[in-house]
């Protein structure tokens, strides 16, 4: 499984259908699926466009920058995922990818997270590009479609919308299995907000923390 400017394996994905399939997902690599319990694998990335590279040369069978990949258990078919560039939707198990990236300000981004209770509903934080890492405009947003990727819409209530210059890793964003669902991100620059309601209003949770690479959710009790 090569990858030509790093080996980060960031994303495993298991289908709970189907026992022997697998996908992972890895830096400068792409997505890739087994159907044998890891015996053989394939790369999957029919229709991502490595924008990066050569013109003739942006659709390679493998080496694309695959930041994040996210399915939902009740249809394991549907994947969605954030490239370096551009913001995809698979309805094949990965064997085909749509750009699903317009209505957001910049489809460049780390951090991707699907609703646990409903497989249409995605979450991204768009970041304005690879040479400046910062949120787009100053202004800190969160995205949702409800629609697997048809549309989008900004959630700011309760989030900073001047002088917002913040980084969202890939792993800094996650729901909770409550209902209506939880949210929460960090920023590298130690900030953490949390939403109650899905992402329709969030509130600061903490700030001063060291640099935030890394948000998970559990249940206490």
């Amino acid at each position: 499984m090569p990858g030509g400017g790093g080996l980060c394996l960031h994303t495993i994905l298991p289908d709970p259908s189907n026992p022997d399939r697998l996908f992972v997902a890895i830096s400068t690599g792409g997505v890739y699926r087994t159907d044998d319990g890891g015996k053989n694998w394939q790369p999957r990335n029919k229709g991502i466009r490595a924008k990066f590279l050569p013109p003739d040369q942006q659709y390679p069978e493998w080496g694309q920058c695959v930041h994040k990949v996210v399915s939902h258990p009740s249809n394991a078919n549907r994947m969605f995922l954030q490239h370096h560039w551009g913001i995809y939707r698979s309805d094949d198990a990965g064997d085909s990818w749509n750009d699903i990236g317009n209505g957001v300000p910049s489809d460049f981004g780390f951090a991707m997270e699907i609703d646990p209770h409903d497989p249409n509903t995605v979450y991204v934080i768009p970041i304005e590009s690879d040479e400046f890492r910062c949120t787009p405009e100053a202004k800190l947003r969160v995205y949702r479609t409800k629609n697997a990727g048809d549309s989008w819409e900004p959630l700011t209530e309760g989030l900073p919308q001047e002088d917002a210059l913040e980084t969202i890793l890939r792993d800094n964003l996650k729901a909770d299995a409550n209902d209506p669902t939880g949210l929460y991100f960090g920023t590298r620059s130690g900030k953490l907000f949390g939403s109650k309601n899905g992402g329709d209003s969030w509130t600061m949770i903490s700030e001063g923390l060291p640099a935030i690479t890394c948000v998970k959710t559990a249940k206490i009790g």
